[in-house]
Parts: C-alpha cells; sequence; structure tokens
C-alpha cells in the first residue's frame, strides 16, 4: 500500500475552528499530514482537532490572524517542532453583505484586518522561512467573488479580489524559490459564514442559492478534497464548482456582459429582499 501523498507534511490551517477550514484540516488528516489548527475561537479549533483520525495528527490552538506576532510565533513553532513547514492554509475569513451605503468604517476596517491583513500576516511569516527551506505551499483561501465582482458584496468582493491578486503576484515570485502558491475561489460553500455579516435586509442563503439559481452549495469535505488535489497539481487556482469555472471564463471574455448580468442580479436581490421583509414576522 503507498503512503498518504502528504504523510509526513507539517501544516498550519486558520480559521480551523469551522467550515472549509476544518474540512481542510480533515483531508489534510487523513492525507497523512500533522495539522495544526488555529482559530480565534480555541475551543472550536480543539474540538475540530480532537475528532480527527487518520495516519496524521491534529492539534487545536487560538490563533488571532490580525495578530502579525501571533501568527509568525506559530509558524516558528511549527517549524521548529517538525523541521520546517510545509504548507500554510491562509484560511481565516470573515463576509460582510449588504448595500455599501450601510457598511460602517469599523467594518470596513473588520473586513480589511481579517480577510487581508490576515492573509498578509500569513505570508510574511511563512514565506520566508519557505525560501530558506527551499520548499513550501502557501494557500490562500479567496473566492468566486474575488474572481468576479457582483453588487451588495463589495467589501468581501474587494478583499477577495485582494487576495487572488497577491497569490498570483507572489506564485510568480517564489516559483524561483521553490516554493508553489495556490488560491481558492469556490462559489458558495455550506458553511456558517451563509448566516453571518448581514447588513440591513441582505440575506446570504438568498442571495448565494436562491438568487444564484444554486440548487445547493459546494459540500466543505468537498472543496478540501478538491484543495488538495489542486494542491498536490500545483494549481494557481482551483475555481469550483464547473458551473463557477464556466461563469468566469464567461467573464474574461465577456465582461460587458457580465457587468449587465450583476446589475439585473442586484435589482433582483432588491425585490427579494423586499419581498421577504413584507412577510409576517414569527414570534420568538
Amino acid at each position: 500500500m503507498s503512503a498518504p501523498r502528504f504523510a509526513g507534511a507539517s501544516a498550519i490551517v486558520t480559521g480551523g475552528g469551522s467550515g472549509i477550514g476544518a474540512a481542510i484540516g480533515k483531508a489534510l488528516v487523513e492525507a497523512g499530514a500533522h495539522v495544526v489548527l488555529g482559530d480565534l475561537d480555541e475551543q472550536a479549533a480543539k474540538a475540530v482537532a480532537a475528532e480527527l483520525a487518520g495516519p496524521g495528527t491534529a492539534r487545536g490552538v487560538a490563533l488571532d490572524v490580525t495578530d502579525a506576532a501571533a501568527v509568525r510565533r506559530l509558524v516558528e513553532e511549527v517549524a521548529a517542532q517538525h523541521g520546517g513547514l510545509d504548507l500554510m492554509f491562509n484560511n481565516a475569513g470573515i463576509f460582510i453583505g449588504g448595500e455599501t451605503e450601510q457598511i460602517s468604517p469599523a467594518q470596513w476596517n473588520a473586513i480589511i484586518d481579517v480577510n487581508i491583513r490576515g492573509v498578509v500576516h500569513g505570508v510574511t511569516a511563512a514565506y520566508p522561512l519557505m525560501i530558506q527551506q527551499g520548499r513550501g505551499h502557501i494557500v490562500n483561501t479567496a473566492s468566486m467573488g474575488g474572481l468576479m465582482a457582483a453588487g451588495l458584496l463589495t467589501g468581501y468582493a474587494m478583499t477577495k479580489h485582494a487576495v487572488v491578486g497577491l497569490s498570483l503576484a507572489l506564485r510568480s515570485e517564489a516559483a524561483a524559490h521553490g516554493v508553489a502558491v495556490t488560491a481558492i475561489c469556490p462559489a458558495a460553500v455550506d458553511t456558517p459564514i451563509l448566516d453571518k455579516g448581514a447588513i440591513g435586509r441582505f440575506h446570504g442563503r438568498d442571495y448565494f442559492l436562491k438568487g444564484q439559481g444554486v440548487r445547493r452549495p459546494l459540500a466543505p469535505d468537498v472543496l478540501a478534497r478538491r484543495t488538495l488535489d489542486a494542491v498536490a497539481e500545483g494549481r494557481a487556482l482551483l475555481v469550483t464548482p464547473r458551473a463557477a469555472h464556466i461563469a468566469w471564463l464567461i467573464g474574461r471574455l465577456a465582461p460587458g456582459l457580465v457587468q449587465r448580468m450583476s446589475i439585473r442580479f442586484v435589482a433582483r436581490q432588491r425585490s427579494m429582499q423586499a419581498a421577504r421583509a413584507a412577510l409576517p414576522q414569527e414570534n420568538p
């Protein structure tokens, strides 16, 4: 029997206490890696780690990705324990959806701090070490929102575009050092983020599922398996599922058409939100 494809690899996954991060952690452990799940919710990270089983290992730790020194300490600790760091998954992120004029300066700062600076902190901690090693792979969680922008997601789309840009630019530098970089750009994934970050009448599941005609969101475990496939293949971008990949290609060929479709999409969303607001509210 052949060894698991990530046997013995050391990995850090930020935002590992739930959703995509937890699923990536599970897939890595099953593939033989030694994984540290970092999350602002330490108990959630530890609970996920305790449930994972496989040829690999997992542990959960408290980690605030907006704290550059904390991210660096974790990278140095893992590298010292395992003789290096093979995989850095900058996955932690937050979501804000709604009319742009209703987003407060504090909310803008929060999404920039987590979704952009959190990734930057992971890169600045792991990348110099990987250059010294002459090996390593940085994986940044972006989104389809980082490739195709739609209204009512301005803050989120801005940060995810930044993650894609950082990933592709860094990839062209890192290749000479034996370091790979991948950005994952999924469409709607069935995680708690769909139910968070709403401003005003915005409703995440209506937006991503009903509004976009998606029958069901992508399962985190499916995304995790596809992510490890993309890492193993050294791909620059993972755009998934297939419908999202097709939409991205159309957007590259006909950006004007996609922009007109986006304007109509936002109009439909506002109509759906108004209809939802008019419904009788259930008693608590």
